[in-house]
C-alpha cells in the first residue's frame, strides 16, 4: 500500500483540562433580585428629583456598589453623597430580603449543592458584601461555597475581570481550569476575560447583548440545564484548543 492509498489519519483529540472549580454569579443566576436593584435605584433617585430610566439601569449594570453609588451621586449633582446612596440602596435590598421579595430561582439550590459536592465553588457578585452575607444563609447556601467575592472588594466591577479573577484565585483555579455561570452581558464579559469557560443563562428581562453572548461556550435555559452542562464538563474536562462548540438550548 502506498502512502496515497492509506486512509487519512483521524484528527487529533483536543487536549482537555479537569474542572478545578466553578464560580457563580448571584443576582439572576441563583436568586431573582435584579429588578429589585432597579427598584432601589429608582426609589432613591426619585426621592432626590431624578426620574430613573431603563438607560440609567443599563449604565450601572455590573458595576460594583461603590461604582454605581458614585455614578448615581454624580447623576444627582451631589458627588459627596455616594456613601449615602450605597447605604440606602443596599438597605432597600436587605429590606426586600426580609420581606421575602428576593426568592431563590428554580433549581438553584440543587445546582449549588450538586456542583459543590464535586468541585470547589465560588461566588463572584456585583452585590455588596452586606447583601451577600445576608442572602446566602437565608437560603442555606453559605456552607457550600469555598470562596465568595463582592466586586466592592476588588479594584473594578464587571465587565472588568477582577471579581472573577479573585474568586478563581481563592479557589486555586488557573486559566482554562474553571467554569463560570452568568446571566448578564457584563458578567459574561468579566468571566471570559478572567479565563473561565462561561455557561450563560440569559436573563430574559435584561438580556445580554449579542457580542457578550458570543463569548459564552454554552447558552442554556435555567438552572437544570446549567447543571447538566457543568456535570458534563466535570466528567469530560474543558477543551484547551479554544474550539469548544458553542451550544444553545432551545427555549
Amino acid at each position: 500500500m502506498t502512502a496515497s492509498d492509506r486512509p487519512p489519519a483521524p484528527p487529533p483529540v483536543p487536549a482537555t483540562a479537569p474542572v478545578r472549580g466553578v464560580v457563580f454569579d448571584l443576582d439572576g443566576v441563583l436568586v431573582e433580585s435584579e429588578h429589585l436593584w432597579e427598584e432601589s435605584w429608582d426609589d432613591y433617585t426619585r426621592r432626590h428629583g431624578h426620574a430613573w430610566t431603563a438607560a440609567d439601569t443599563a449604565a450601572v449594570q455590573g458595576m460594583s456598589a461603590p461604582e454605581w453609588a458614585r455614578h448615581i451621586a454624580g447623576l444627582l449633582g451631589d458627588p459627596g453623597s455616594a456613601d449615602k446612596v450605597r447605604d440606602e440602596c443596599v438597605g432597600y435590598m436587605i429590606g426586600a430580603l426580609e420581606r421575602g421579595d428576593i426568592r431563590l430561582l428554580d433549581g438553584a439550590y440543587e445546582l449549588v449543592a450538586t456542583v459543590a459536592a464535586r468541585v470547589p465553588i465560588g461566588l463572584a457578585s456585583s452585590a455588596a458584601r452586606r447583601l451577600i452575607d445576608a442572602v446566602l444563609p437565608a437560603f442555606e447556601l453559605e456552607s457550600h461555597f469555598t470562596a465568595t467575592v463582592s466586586s466592592e472588594e476588588v479594584p473594578r466591577g464587571k465587565p472588568a475581570p477582577d471579581v472573577y479573577a479573585e474568586a478563581a484565585r481563592r479557589l486555586g483555579v488557573g486559566p482554562g481550569e474553571g467554569v463560570a455561570v452568568e446571566d448578564s452581558g457584563n458578567g459574561i464579559r468579566a468571566a471570559h476575560a478572567a479565563g473561565l469557560t462561561v455557561i450563560a443563562v440569559p436573563n430574559p428581562v435584561y438580556p445580554p447583548a449579542p457580542d457578550a453572548l458570543a463569548l459564552a461556550a454554552q447558552v442554556v435555559v435555567g438552572g437544570g440545564d446549567a447543571l447538566a452542562r457543568i456535570l458534563a464538563l466535570i466528567e469530560h474536562g474543558i477543551r484547551q484548543d479554544g474550539g469548544a462548540a458553542r451550544e444553545e438550548t432551545p427555549s
